[in-house]
């Protein structure tokens, strides 16, 4: 593994990805979405006190993982970030048939062309879906393709937040109405999970018990469950039917590298 000492000085940071990156359902004070990167760069702007850090977010909603290769890793090769953090290959995965040693395969090409570009690389596995409806039958092809990933950082050098090992997601405050995307807290444990992956102290503990809460009788569950299939999951599956995505239209939130 890296010496990730070195990222107590970084400079520069560039998050490519898809709408786990963006922030979705993690909206801003100016109405933007900030989500877990965002809040990961706060957390290394604040190391800075002469004010000299630079900051980009390339990720946009929807994007499979050879849409961020052709679209984002040029704008790392580019610009030669301190910091890069690459989380991919989630929409492949979801895809009905999709194999997860050959995304896996794609997925290790981006990080060589992004390790000669970037000082660091930080990548993300997946979520652990066995509580959530309709992905926990995809578990297995999470995992498998998480085993690919850990083996790809440890031939490359990378820094990983490991999402499958923490806790603290499992509860349903870390999720959005959607429960696709994170909630706002959902966010900060992830923003403060990947900055321990790099070495960087924090106070908070990513994996803190959440306070007590009402429990859901199960015909209160029921009903959640069909009011979000009704809001959310037909919506989804009718852009997957339909060739859309939900990054139609959308442009990268900060393209360049600016101070933050």
């Amino acid at each position: 593994m890296a010496d990730h000492q070195e990222t107590l000085d970084l400079r520069s940071y560039a998050a490519l990805g898809d709408s786990f990156t963006e922030g979705l359902d993690d909206p801003g004070p100016d109405g933007v979405f900030a989500g877990w990167a965002d809040r990961l760069a706060g957390l290394l702007a604040e190391r800075r006190p002469d004010g000299d850090f630079r900051y980009a977010n390339l990720a946009v909603r929807g994007r499979l993982l050879d849409q961020i290769v052709a679209e984002q890793v040029p704008q790392v090769r580019r610009t030669g970030p301190d910091l890069v953090t690459f989380c991919a290959g989630g929409n492949d995965i979801l895809r009905p048939g999709s194999d997860p040693d050959e995304v896996a395969e794609r997925f290790e090409a981006a990080v060589l062309e992004l390790r000669e570009a970037a000082g660091t690389v930080l990548i993300c596995t997946g979520f652990d879906t066995r509580g959530v409806p309709v992905l926990k039958h995809l578990r297995g092809r999470i995992a498998t393709y998480n085993g690919h990933l850990r083996a790809i950082a440890d031939r490359n050098g990378c820094a990983v937040a490991d999402l499958w090992s923490l806790r603290a997601v499992h509860d349903r405050r870390a999720w959005s109405d959607d429960r696709l995307h994170l909630s706002p807290e959902g966010h900060q444990r992830v923003a403060l999970l990947a900055a321990r992956a790099l070495g960087i102290p924090v106070e908070q503990d990513p994996d803190a018990p959440w306070p007590a809460r009402h429990v859901p009788s199960p015909a209160e569950l029921r009903r959640e469950n069909i009011q979000w299939a009704r809001s959310y999951l037909l919506p989804w599956v009718g852009r997957r039917l339909r060739g859309e995505s939900s990054g139609d239209h959308v442009e990268a939130k900060r393209p360049e590298l600016l101070p933050l």
